[in-house]
């Protein structure tokens, strides 16, 4: 690569940190709105262009992520309140449509639409968060992002007419309309508008407020019915309990998953005065469904990898579901009882219980990753939707009382599109550090000789990764790259233990255990330093830029997106200081010390050989701000001393990536896997 980067104006700013001098020369790209920032983003943006449009693979991956997001897809459906539920997509629409039915089989011969999130913006870019049903089944509560933002407004459907009602709420985030059992109102997380700024909002969030909305008022009259105004990094989470004698709070600090538990309960006069079955942050704890006057619980309380129990109101846990060799991931009330998914070394198992915890019967419904699990104990069917590195989407009816299993293809309506290619999962562990992860390939691919592989991590907030689908998987694997997706300490695929062993100081762990595997695969002859790209998101795009610092020698191609990049400022922005739970906290000494250690903007160093980057990002991502992707690539330029290109792809109109539209999807997934490609020397099928 001969032509030179995009000019970025490096300023005389620094810090004095904790008795460090921190030079932020790209501290003006923190405003997203500027015209500075705007044209350097457009002028970036022309330069990525122009190097792609000269790679030959790029135009095979383009007809290939064409293809696969051109295929008809559904979700996972679910039962509410009477009604049936699944979203569906022919393979030409930007955002999946909901349809709705009285009956499953009525809802498998079609349904009718119900909300068509494609009329919502002109270029699809709004999309439908989430939606919940009235319990007297006339309402659909569902909310709106738009560009991809968090923020969500809620609107109302009359479910038997489609039409329109005259109400919503704005400015709510990270929730979803929670019902009370007459139907006449349900709760919702506000976010003042305190912390906003025009455009992309930057500043740092303060605490929601968990409100209550009468159906028809205006939201100037909702109640308060909790906020910890003292407390900015406390989230809140809402559930009524099936028998409808409580609203149930989980109320967490930012991201870490200890919980305090209390119980509102409901009388005919309102909202009585909270239970606080938990008051301190010490354990997981999620609410199950009642058994009598007991609230069955999920815990990892002295059990990393998770029990059911019995809790009083007083807070004193009696065993259901003693902690077994498998991982807890979720567990759901059902007509019968209860129904559990774990993980067995990262593969998912669902099982049926009795309510007392007797009669386990395990399910035989097979799939790599978990879509979704839709049940409720007022009804027998249980819906769940897996995935495979290829198909995006296999659902299955389980009948809670027989455990008869029914595959549901009559969901997914329309033809064309994209057949994957036939594949073999391997399970390997990295030794040394007994790291494990999965290899897949192509089934007709031997290792006579090293290919070009394209490795996935993630390593953080006690989230599972497994060998679940993403758009791409498919076409790399058809390409003929090796595909490793790994299973990091930080996350959640063997219990809290696990999680511990990579959260704050231990943070270096998931940067080790990824250099690992990368080892590993290049001890076994899989593939080599010059074959390996590696790619991950939001945390597993502060994964890529840390290793890819710590070890620019190992790996080819770094594809980090939506990437924590700047960690000694993150906690500045939008929802960034929850994760403090993970990384310390930056006005911690000790923990700055930590911090400063990997921070992937810090960690890089002027005139370092780095591998050719392409980082992506989206200008109204309001999750994980843009300015760590800018800093961190305008960096990276200045310090690149080799011929490896160093680019960025920014998205207009996108957020963290959550309702992206499918147009888009493809267009992102095949400069990706182009980019990779080209320099790892994977040459795809006909060309």
């Amino acid at each position: 690569m001969t032509a030179a980067y995009p000019e970025s104006r490096r300023d005389d700013v620094v810090d004095t940190l904790h008795g460090h001098q921190i030079a932020d020369p790209y501290r003006w790209l923190e405003d997203p709105d500027s015209d500075d920032t705007q044209d350097w983003v457009r002028r970036q943006n022309e330069f990525t262009q122009a190097e792609l449009s000269t790679y030959p693979e790029r135009t095979w991956f383009e007809a290939t992520m064409s293809a696969i997001l051109a295929r008809p897809r559904a979700g996972v459906p679910a039962k509410k309140a009477g009604w049936y539920f699944a979203g569906r997509n022919d393979g030409t629409q930007a955002q999946d449509v909901v349809y709705v039915a009285e009956s499953l089989e009525e809802l498998l011969a079609g349904g009718r639409v119900l909300i068509d999130p494609n009329t919502l913006s002109a270029d699809g870019t709004d999309s439908l968060g989430s939606f919940t049903v009235s319990p007297d089944g006339k309402y659909f509560a569902y909310g709106i992002n738009e560009s991809g933002s968090d923020w969500t407004t809620f609107r109302l459907l009359d479910i038997a007419t489609g039409t329109a009602a005259d109400d919503g709420v704005t400015e709510a985030k990270f929730c979803e309309a929670t019902w009370l059992p007459d139907s006449s109102a349900y709760l919702y997380l506000h976010y003042p508008p305190t912390g906003r700024s025009e455009g992309t909002e930057t500043k740092s969030l303060t605490g929601g407020r968990l409100m209550l909305h009468k159906v028809g008022d205006p939201q100037s009259s909702d109640e308060l019915v909790l906020s910890f105004p003292d407390q900015d990094r406390f989230f809140i989470t809402p559930e009524v309990s099936e028998d409808d004698r409580y609203l149930v709070v989980h109320i967490t600090e930012g991201t870490d998953p200890a919980t305090r538990l209390w119980v509102f309960p409901i009388t005919s006069d309102g909202l009585g005065d909270p239970v606080k079955v938990v008051d301190e942050f010490a354990d997981e704890i999620a609410f199950v469904r009642m058994s009598g006057d007991q609230l069955v619980l999920r815990t990892d309380r002295d059990a990393s990898r998770g029990r059911v129990v019995l809790s009083s109101l007083d807070g004193t846990f009696t065993d259901l579901i003693p902690e077994g060799e498998a991982t807890l991931q979720a567990v759901r009330g059902t007509a019968a009882g209860l129904t559990t998914l774990t993980l067995v070394d990262a593969q998912p198992v669902l099982t049926l219980y009795a309510l007392d915890g007797s009669g386990a019967r395990v399910v035989d419904v097979p799939g790599g990753g978990v879509v979704g699990l839709n049940a409720s104990p007022e009804y027998d069917e249980i819906f769940i939707g897996l995935s495979t590195t290829t198909d995006p989407t296999l659902s299955y009816v389980v009948s809670a009382e027989s455990g008869a299993v029914r595959a549901l293809p009559e969901l997914v309506r329309g033809a064309g599109g994209f057949t994957p290619p036939s594949v073999t999962v391997t399970r390997r562990i990295a030794p040394g550090r007994d790291v494990p992860y999965f290899l897949i390939t192509r089934s007709d691919l031997d290792f006579s000789q090293p290919r070009p592989t394209l490795m996935w991590g993630y390593g953080g907030f006690r989230i599972p990764v497994l060998a679940d689908y993403r758009p791409g998987w498919p076409a790399w694997l058809a390409a003929g790259g090796v595909l490793v997706i790994t299973n990091l300490r930080g996350g959640g695929e063997y219990g809290s233990d696990w999680h511990d062993a990579g959260r704050l100081k231990n943070k270096q762990n998931v940067f080790d255990d990824f250099i690992a595997v990368a080892e590993h695969l290049r001890d076994t002859n899989v593939t080599t330093p010059e074959q390996l790209a590696i790619h991950g998101r939001s945390n597993g795009g502060l994964l890529v830029g840390a290793v890819m610092a710590q070890r620019p020698d190992l790996f080819a191609v770094a594809l980090p997106g939506v990437g924590v990049m700047d960690m000694l400022r993150f906690h500045l922005f939008t929802v960034g200081a929850a994760w403090a739970s993970d990384f310390g906290h930056p006005d911690d000494e000790s923990q700055f010390e930590d911090l400063l250690a990997y921070s992937p903007l810090h960690s890089l160093r002027d005139g370092t050989a780095y591998p050719a980057t392409l980082v992506v990002t989206g200008d109204h991502d309001d999750r994980v701000v843009p300015l760590h992707s800018h800093k961190f690539i305008a960096t990276l330029q200045h310090a690149q001393s080799s011929a490896a290109p160093i680019l960025t792809r920014i998205e207009v109109n996108t957020g963290h990536g959550f309702g992206k539209p499918a147009a888009m999807v493809a267009s992102e997934w095949a400069d990706l896997l182009a980019f990779a490609a080209h320099h790892v020397g994977l040459v795809p099928p006909e060309q």
